[in-house]
């Protein structure tokens, strides 16, 4: 497993009311949606879009997650996503999350995902080595410690 460097992704959203309760509060589920948006844009800003890593034969569905609330978003907040690729191994990688409110900074709720790599028949496989390598020739995305 390799260890990857503290670059971001921040991304921000503006809540819709969509994302909420009767009360004006941020339905729980919807982090796990703001989770994969910023790791979309993460990958992205790496030159990995996930369309690309799909064009590959490859997929990352989420394998493990962990979500940890501290203050409810509400309607029409401004929220910024912030992602990290903290590990790759042969066959995962794992994401770390931090949601804050763009107003106050106020940490709102932190998580991390973990990705098994499969095959297009749903078989556990090796992530690519030339995406791993991708990944740790573009320093300016990513840093490898």
């Amino acid at each position: 497993m390799s260890s990857i460097g503290s670059n971001t992704n921040l991304t921000c959203y503006r809540v819709i009311y969509g994302d909420t309760d009767k009360m004006g509060v941020v339905y729980y589920a919807n982090y796990l949606r703001w989770f994969e948006q910023g790791r979309s844009e993460l990958l992205r800003e790496m030159g990995t879009p996930y369309a690309a890593i799909e064009e590959r034969g490859m997929h990352f569905p989420v394998a493990e997650v962990s979500c940890r609330y501290f203050k409810s978003a509400r309607y029409d907040d401004l929220i910024l996503i912030e992602t990290r690729l903290t590990s790759v191994s042969r066959a995962s990688l794992t994401f770390a999350y931090q949601i804050r409110r763009e107003a106050d900074a106020t940490l709102l709720a932190s998580g991390s995902t973990k990705h098994a790599c499969i095959d297009n028949q749903g078989r556990i496989s090796r992530i690519g080595i030339d995406l791993v390598r991708h990944w740790r020739e573009h320093p300016e995305a990513l840093m490898t410690r």
